[in-house]
């Protein structure tokens, strides 16, 4: 049974008579699709353990090793940030640009700077690890000339398995570009 409220694309599926969400805001930063399963996974099984750290912790707090304690309330706060993290790495487009953000550095680029946003088939990272597959690849050339690395890849942690979503997610930022490049 389909739940359209729930989903993240309520957006994207709306029909022509349906009124704009209150926050469907082009002026902020959005992620176009919904993180995929394998993303989700790894941040569940991050806070997991996270959890038994600071259960064991609180073990250690009662124990009398405070500083054991403080030592597993910073691993679990460590590991806590960086699921976080992982489910923010993607991409996002606004009214001012794309911005592809990894799990240690973010890149944005304005439209004014874009001259084409495609997708192209090239050798992709597979779930973001040094083995490459052939794969489909969304990315932005740069004026110059200047590629940047792929927005979107059909092998990564959002569309692995999901072909249909990332065909979805690919013809949303092309769309996002074509408007706003134009402006």
């Amino acid at each position: 049974m389909p739940l359209p409220f729930l989903t993240a694309d309520r957006a994207f599926d709306a029909s022509a008579e349906d009124i704009a969400l209150p926050f469907d805001d082009h002026d902020s930063w959005r992620r176009p699709y919904r993180p995929g399963p394998w993303r989700v996974a790894a941040a569940a099984f991050m806070l997991l353990l996270a959890s038994f750290v600071l259960l064991a912790g609180m073990i250690t707090a009662f124990a009398g090793a405070l500083p054991g304690a403080v030592v597993c309330l910073a691993v679990a706060a460590a590991v806590i940030v960086c699921a976080l993290r992982l489910l923010r790495v993607g991409t996002w487009v606004s009214r001012h640009g794309v911005r592809r953000v990894g799990f240690f550095a973010t890149t944005t680029v304005p439209w004014s700077q874009v001259t084409a946003v495609r997708t192209v088939q090239q050798p992709v990272k597979w779930l973001g690890l040094p083995r490459t597959v052939q794969g489909q690849a969304l990315i932005v050339v740069r004026q110059g000339g200047e590629a940047t690395a792929p927005l979107l890849t059909d092998s990564n942690a959002d569309f692995l398995t999901r072909a249909e979503a990332f065909d979805r997610a690919a013809d949303t930022v092309e769309a996002w570009g074509d408007e706003y490049r134009r402006v």
